[in-house]
């Protein structure tokens, strides 16, 4: 069976096997967050909606599932803001009356946590992975660039209210961009908000590949550890630099000898491969990370986004 909402299962280095299940279309999303690896959002909204058929995901999950393949986590999550889709709360129903044996993560940018009702749909998952990147408005306008009714004191106070209404797990993810959100002042903001939010985890993160925006650095490893002191004693950790060993699934090999064909015959960004070969984008993205840390292929950013070229030669360095 061909699945258009499900993919993976994709190593994580959070998560471990996780299979992803995607409720929106690519780039439907409440933030234009100037990090996403995925890219620009082209459809900019925090209208909830069935965006995707709760029939055709129930089918693919029996599909998937049915089989009793092993899985750390059943992950919604994909290439727009997952929480959008109105019947979130229905699939995770269907998902513990069913597969009761397999966990659900959500990963969420938070937009929408400050709706009643959505908390409500998705209190009975296992584990969230939440996003707050600023605690002011004017720098949460500047890294997310959010449909332009959100506020982030809402966001946190939705933040605060799931963490007393739901027993899932709480890993809080806040990234950084040097320049930004690392100054004095709104660390001080962040912190006095988490403090409140009470998350079991507080995560720290910056730039893997490159984002939206092309000027944009990764924050260097010693201020990450100066950041990560300052937020103790909360249950802080830096995901940036983790280092343990991914596992990456197999290609089957038709499918691997498409990729790399498709990246000899011409560069081509992850997005034009996910179109090209039909599959899911983070599929993609994870095995172009692979490729691109084993050295087989190169990176280049170009006005339309990071390209990928075969690597003739895997000694000479890249240019940016």
């Amino acid at each position: 069976m061909s699945y258009q909402h499900l993919f993976g299962p994709v190593p994580s280095r959070r998560l471990g096997v996780s299979l992803g299940v995607d409720l929106v279309p690519f780039k439907y999303c409440s933030m234009n967050c100037i990090y996403c690896e995925i890219g620009k959002t082209t459809n900019l909204t925090i209208q909830r909606d069935e965006y995707v058929s709760f029939r055709e995901i129930r089918r693919e999950l029996d599909d998937y599932l049915g089989k009793g393949p092993h899985l750390d986590y059943i992950t919604f999550s994909g290439a727009g803001e997952p929480t959008l889709n109105s019947r979130i709360g229905e699939i995770i129903t269907f998902l513990k009356e069913n597969y009761s044996r397999y966990k659900i993560a959500l990963i969420t940018n938070s937009s929408l946590m400050s709706d009643t009702g959505l908390r409500r749909e998705i209190r009975e998952i296992d584990l969230i992975l939440p996003s707050l990147d600023a605690a002011t408005q004017g720098i949460f306008e500047k890294i997310n660039r959010p449909e332009e009714s959100l506020k982030t004191k809402e966001i946190i106070a939705g933040l605060v209210s799931f963490r007393r209404e739901s027993s899932a797990e709480m890993w809080l993810e806040i990234f950084l961009l040097p320049g930004i959100n690392d100054n004095e002042e709104e660390l001080k903001c962040l912190k006095q908000a988490v403090e409140i939010i009470d998350p079991h985890r507080v995560q720290l993160n910056s730039l893997d590949r490159p984002g939206t925006e092309r000027w944009l650095v990764k924050e260097s490893d010693d201020r990450l550890a100066e950041i990560a002191e300052f937020f103790k004693p909360l249950p802080v950790e830096i995901i940036a630099r983790k280092t343990d060993k991914i596992e990456f699934p197999e290609i089957d090999g038709e499918m691997e000898d498409k990729l790399i064909s498709t990246i000899k015959r011409r560069p081509c960004t992850a997005e034009d491969i996910s179109n090209i070969l039909n599959l899911h984008i983070h599929e993609v993205t994870k095995y172009l990370e692979y490729l691109h840390k084993q050295g087989v292929i190169r990176a280049r950013e170009q006005d339309r986004g990071v390209f990928y070229s075969w690597n003739n030669d895997p000694g000479k360095d890249e240019q940016k």
